[in-house]
């Protein structure tokens, strides 16, 4: 069984933003319905899931994950709900489970859910509603028990007015609905944030010591936008920590001399910004 990797712990920040997130997904992990995870790309909507899986009754359970947008849209239903032996060309012998299967007890984190194809929308739909699968080949349906976790970075209402997202399927889903901020948005985080950044990468490339930031180097940060969020963050300072040869960061360790400023950042989330980065940087408490 896969256990979740991360808590609320690893959720790094004390800014207005970040705490209230944080609030919302403990309240969220006493309850069982599903929840769906709004917000930019790399702001940290798969972390989230985990922790709130680590928090919830489901905790011991196995937690899945299925990044939807890395599926071929051909593979999605044995994906989901697995196959039965030769159930198509090149399947397994011994047939396999799906996702939901794997998850049984526990919890299934839909990642990308926006991009799912709507022919496949129908089946998940069902699968949530009738709490069975049935495996690619056969015709006898499995029950699973699974709590439900989606995110995307799409405004899947705007998916729903111009079709490209059931609308049934989206109230399955949007029971308890939580938005992540961007970094831009909680910018009070970034010194705790790239500390402990700092930190880890440290500890993984075994450094005595790690590696401090300027004032200049926070300075200049604080007035880029950050459009891939936490985890660009992350390879900023890991490309920072590999190419500097002080154990001080300066603005130009970070390539920050010529970056775009905050000022130049969207005043707000927009769905479509676009993908520039995939999930907040992994950090343990």
């Amino acid at each position: 069984q896969r256990q979740s990797k991360y808590t609320f712990a690893s959720f790094i920040g004390l800014s207005a933003a970040a705490v209230e997130v944080k609030r919302q997904a403990r309240r969220a992990a006493q309850s069982s319905s599903p929840v769906l995870l709004l917000g930019e790309t790399g702001t940290g909507k798969e972390l989230l899931a985990h922790a709130i899986h680590a928090a919830s009754a489901r905790a011991a359970g196995p937690f899945i994950s299925v990044n939807i947008a890395a599926v071929p849209d051909t593979l999605l239903e044995a994906e989901f709900f697995g196959f039965a032996p030769g159930a198509f060309t090149g399947a397994d012998r011994k047939g396999r489970d799906g996702k939901f299967r794997l998850a049984d007890g526990g919890t299934l984190f839909l990642d990308e859910i926006g991009d799912l194809p709507l022919s496949m929308q129908s089946k998940l739909l069902r699968a949530i509603q009738e709490r069975a699968i049935r495996p690619v080949g056969t015709t006898n349906e499995m029950p699973v028990d699974v709590r439900i976790i989606s995110a995307t970075h799409k405004d899947l209402s705007q998916e729903v007015q111009n079709t490209r997202f059931r609308q049934d399927l989206y109230y399955r889903l949007n029971v308890i609905q939580i938005t992540l901020p961007a970094l831009r948005d909680r910018m009070a985080d970034l010194p705790q944030l790239s500390q402990r950044m700092l930190d880890k990468i440290a500890q993984e490339s075994q450094l005595a010591q790690p590696a401090t930031l300027s004032e200049a180097a926070l300075s200049a940060m604080a007035q880029y936008s950050f459009p891939g969020n936490v985890r660009e963050l992350e390879n900023m300072l890991q490309r920072a920590v590999a190419l500097s040869n002080q154990s001080q960061i300066e603005p130009e360790d970070l390539g920050l001399t010529s970056a775009i400023t905050r000022a130049e950042a969207p005043s707000a989330w927009s769905p479509f910004a676009g993908d520039t980065s995939a999930a907040i940087a992994p950090i343990a408490q």
